[in-house]
């Protein structure tokens, strides 16, 4: 079993260059605010136009896209709430990071960032938050001891967050 790094970044997902990144969509695929509607500006409408041929796409399933303008191939659409704006939970979240990993792992990419899920309008704090994103990457590293994932980054918009990513750093498996 290979390890994967852990990288944890303060800033922003739209900047980040990568194989792919984890937009925490809403099953509907309707990209509004928070950061799939920072991906939607930075990247482009096609983005989201892409995501809404699949919709609506359950909480533990993933799909994804191009990524438009942005320095990712792909955007990885893993819905953490059923509708716009929904309240979410950690169970919720870690189905999302599971199914996002997943979904890079089936495209074969070596890194994929995630933001925050569930944390902006799913309303979870950054601990909650942080702790589903390690309990989902640790369980899909479980199932898949050897993915195509040799990097993944954990990229925090908040201060908040950012200490919580180094919190959680170490993983188990």
């Amino acid at each position: 079993m290979e390890k994967i790094s852990i990288e944890i970044i303060k800033g922003d997902i739209t900047e980040i260059e990568c194989d792919a990144i984890v937009n925490p969509a809403n099953s509907l695929m309707i990209m509004g605010g928070g950061v799939a509607g920072a991906i939607k500006r930075k990247g482009g409408e096609e983005i989201e136009k892409e995501a809404l041929k699949h919709a609506p796409v359950p909480v533990g399933e993933a799909i994804s896209t191009t990524a438009g303008k942005l320095k990712a191939k792909y955007v990885i659409h893993a819905p953490t709430m059923e509708r716009p704006a929904m309240k979410t939970t950690k169970e919720k979240v870690i189905r999302a990071v599971i199914a996002a990993l997943r979904k890079a792992n089936e495209l074969n990419v070596k890194s994929v960032a995630f933001p925050g899920m569930g944390t902006g309008v799913g309303g979870l704090n950054a601990r909650e938050g942080a702790e589903a994103i390690k309990e989902g990457i640790e369980k899909f590293l479980r199932e898949n001891p050897n993915p195509s994932i040799k990097s993944i980054l954990l990229v925090a918009f908040t201060d908040d967050l950012y200490s919580e990513f180094k919190r959680i750093k170490e993983l188990k498996r």
